[in-house]
């Protein structure tokens, strides 16, 4: 499957890459929440978290650590997020898994708040019972 994502990585998009190894590449998010956004992107395009093997997992957290220092030392951020909107519905937009790091800095009045729900007497053991794994 051809996405936005293939397409940087055969140069046929510019981007600023910022790391590429066997498994995984970082760009700048055009778009970015906050200047020094970036983007850490599977090689192949795994759609979703499912379908994308643990090794590759597993570097993408390594490649976020290493990230998350170089955004801290680099630009001085106190803080990062660490996103990954994994399918439709939850607003990834390309269908190609990548996890969003974005720079934090106090008082930088960026609202990256999840709305929060409560649970009835008694569902919360319930949904514990369904989604023990």
């Amino acid at each position: 499957m051809e996405t936005i994502f293939t397409k940087i990585l055969k140069g046929e998009i510019p981007s600023v890459k910022l790391h590429e190894d066997e498994l995984c590449f970082a760009i700048l998010d055009i778009k970015p929440v906050n200047k020094g956004h970036l983007l850490l992107i599977t090689k192949e395009p795994y759609p979703d978290l499912q379908s994308c093997p643990a090794e590759v997992l597993a570097r993408l957290m390594n490649l976020a650590k290493l990230a998350d220092a170089a955004l801290r030392k680099q630009l001085g951020c106190d803080a990062t997020n660490l996103i990954i909107n994994n399918g439709k519905e939850s607003g990834q937009e390309v269908p190609h898994l990548h996890l969003h790091v974005i720079p934090r800095w106090k008082n930088d009045h960026k609202n990256i708040q999840l709305s929060k729900e409560t649970y009835t007497d008694g569902e919360m053991a319930e949904y514990g019972k369904q989604l023990e794994f």
